[in-house]
């Protein structure tokens, strides 16, 4: 009997494919489509499953670019300055962190030029967001 339960079989599906039918999940994870239906609605309702999306290789768009941004925050303005960079367009994804800065972002932008220019003039101008220091990424290799 396998060790792993049903819930993360089907969460390692869907990891590696978002896209997955319910039957295909329902065959890679060795349970039944109404288990695999059951289970993804829990998992959304309890908002452990928050989205789904398409994972980009930014070596491959030749119109945008993407940095992970990791930025520090004045704690009495981290509320609210989550928040505003939340509102961002720019900004596609908002992470905590118990690394060397306590937000990291993912901030995409049409070239290298215009993502500088959305550091330092929307996300530095963020009241509270105190540093922000850019990690250009390059190629996707898993």
């Amino acid at each position: 009997m396998s060790t792993v339960s049903t819930e993360e079989r089907i969460l390692s599906v869907l990891e590696e494919d978002a896209q997955a039918s319910c039957a295909e999940i329902a065959d890679r994870a060795d349970v039944s489509k109404p288990t695999v239906r059951k289970y993804i609605d829990r998992l959304e309702e309890k908002g452990v499953i928050v989205g789904y999306s398409a994972e980009i290789d930014p070596k491959k768009l030749s119109s945008q670019s993407i940095a992970m941004v990791g930025m520090d925050v004045d704690s009495g303005q981290y509320v609210g300055a989550t928040r505003k960079l939340k509102e961002l367009d720019e900004v596609q994804a908002l992470y905590t962190s118990s690394g060397d800065h306590m937000l990291m972002a993912e901030v995409r932008a049409g070239d290298g030029d215009e993502l500088g220019d959305v550091i330092s003039e929307k996300l530095l101008g963020v009241d509270g967001v105190t540093a922000a220091h850019p990690s250009f990424l390059q190629e996707r290799l898993k």
